[in-house]
């Protein structure tokens, strides 16, 4: 495994970052995987030198938090050696309890906590930018939380790039602890945020963290034109329905299979060799709900892609609107 900062911090990381949305109930969602179902997940990932874990209090209600928790006692993991990473934002029991007001901010943070069994996380994580509340009161209340030890850093995902620079700007003229990662919506089917948010990332020392870095399973060359039932999520995944599916997005698909075929590797691998190879990257957040989606994610850290072949996977790219920053 290779290790890099987690943005401009001094915190080492591991270039793949393990995503665990798939963990927890499958009240939540049918495709998810049960806690002992996951926990080899967990061992495999450690096994290759992966010491990054992404979760979200939202997931599976909570419930993913209490088995990353629970992974990291089953496998004897010191708690230092390992980067945890949480997010808070969206509704965890009652739909109307959302946001990031100073009251739930302080309430998630300890929550998560609690289900986590851990003293602090290492980073927390606005799942969103709240429309409804002054972003000062946001901010306040992440550095607070990093003031009280309950995290190490923060970080925020998806929004305009314009916000993201208001939310910088205001934390500078304060003094308060900054957004060191921005985890946005960034693959080969989806490049839109190369045009304003990487570009200030990369400026500010800020370390990008791609969700669905295979375009929710698009980029493993598995879907079918037309078809949306190559996988029970992909089935009852209406998000990836409004994201994707445009005949470019197939476009996309094609050269990536065509460059594995050439390399004879898994297209999988190309498509996030080829994110790894991005300015401002640090660790795209992979999900894995079989052990060789992890395998190859680990494996496409060793591949280094010519100017040639970025070129051809470049290529068939055409504009898309903004997606997925609701």
């Amino acid at each position: 495994m290779i290790y890099t900062r987690l943005g401009s911090t001094g915190t080492k990381v591991s270039r793949i970052c393990l995503g665990t949305m798939t963990y927890g109930s499958k009240k939540w969602r049918d495709w998810v995987l049960e806690e002992p179902e996951s926990l080899p997940f967990f061992e495999r990932a450690l096994s290759h030198g992966v010491n990054f874990f992404d979760t979200a209090d939202t997931y599976s209600r909570g419930r993913s938090e209490e088995i990353v928790g629970t992974a990291m006692r089953t496998f004897n993991v010191p708690r230092e050696s390992v980067v945890i990473a949480t997010k808070v934002f969206n509704p965890v029991e009652d739909p109307n309890d959302k946001g990031l007001s100073r009251k739930r901010i302080l309430a998630c943070i300890d929550a998560s906590l609690r289900r986590l069994q851990m003293e602090y996380v290492d980073l927390y994580q606005i799942h969103r930018f709240d429309y409804e509340t002054p972003m000062e009161e946001t901010m306040e209340a992440l550095n607070d939380v990093v003031r009280s030890g309950k995290a190490r850093y923060i970080g925020a995902s998806s929004m305009y790039a314009w916000q993201f620079a208001n939310m910088r700007l205001t934390q500078r003229a304060r003094a308060w602890a900054p957004f060191v990662t921005m985890q946005n919506h960034y693959n080969l089917m989806y490049r839109e945020e190369e045009r304003e948010m990487n570009p200030f990332c990369v400026a500010e020392g800020v370390g990008l963290l791609p969700w669905s870095p295979l375009a929710r399973g698009f980029l493993t060359g598995s879907r079918k034109r037309g078809a949306r039932d190559a996988s029970p999520r992909e089935k009852g995944d209406s998000y990836a329905h409004e994201m994707y599916y445009r005949d470019e997005d197939y476009d996309v698909v094609d050269a990536v299979v065509t460059v594995a075929k050439e390399r004879g590797v898994p297209p999988a691998q190309i498509a996030l060799a080829w994110l790894l190879s991005r300015p401002g990257v640090t660790a795209p957040i992979i999900g894995a709900s079989k052990i060789q989606h992890l395998d190859d994610a680990v494996a496409a850290v060793d591949i280094e892609l010519s100017d040639v072949e970025r070129a051809r996977l470049e290529q068939p790219y055409k504009p898309h609107p903004v997606l997925g920053h609701n």
